[in-house]
């Protein structure tokens, strides 16, 4: 479990294939306090720790995780949002994060407005019932506020985000340009709801 609340930004060191694809990632996290075994959400998709060092870890992403996250993702060179998972007692100083992508979504257009970046982003028709303005959503891992949301004529939806300068100097948000594509998971509460309301529709 975790808040969506940014604590490092990585970098993939080296992408190996080895059945899984083998990962090691350079992180500024004291690794001493990381055992082998722990999850750690890498752009807002849990995976877990299987070998470590001096400031790196490494992890291994099956087959299923690559299929459902942006190509080119996992490649060597790209940095990640990280966050160590939720501890009994921690600040919950985002919302509940579960660290399982929901579906793939794109940057539609990014301008700034006063300080801050005003974010569009595409969401595909499948997420497009459990986002509303005002609710939560985790975007390559990072708690944000849906500011606005436009259903589309093909039932996608457009939602609106407002990135303050702290967030993109923390995260990988700084540098986001129309087409670029990003992980989303939708609010775990509306996932409940939705289901609850599908059941009585029948």
């Amino acid at each position: 479990m975790f808040t969506g609340i940014i604590t490092d930004v990585g970098n993939i060191r080296s992408s190996e294939q080895r059945g899984d694809l083998r990962l090691v990632i350079d992180c500024a996290y004291d690794m001493d306090t990381v055992a082998i075994g722990a999850s750690i959400a890498c752009s807002g998709v849990c995976l877990t720790v299987v070998d470590k060092g001096e400031g790196w870890f490494a992890i291994d992403a099956s087959a299923e995780t690559v299929s459902r996250t942006p190509a080119g993702m996992w490649e060597a060179g790209t940095k990640l949002n990280l966050e160590r998972a939720l501890k009994v007692g921690d600040e919950l100083g985002g919302h509940i994060v579960t660290g399982h992508v929901d579906g793939v979504g794109h940057i539609v257009d990014s301008e700034t407005v006063g300080d801050s970046w005003k974010v569009t982003v595409a969401a595909p028709g499948s997420l497009a019932p459990y986002i509303a303005a005002k609710g939560s959503i985790t975007v390559d891992g990072v708690s944000l506020t849906v500011n606005d949301i436009a259903d589309q004529a093909d039932g996608s939806a457009h939602f609106m985000l407002n990135i303050i300068p702290h967030t993109a100097q923390m995260t990988t948000l700084g540098t986001l340009s129309a087409g670029r594509q990003v992980n989303l998971e939708i609010d775990v509460l509306a996932r409940y709801l939705k289901r609850m309301e599908d059941m009585r529709a029948r």
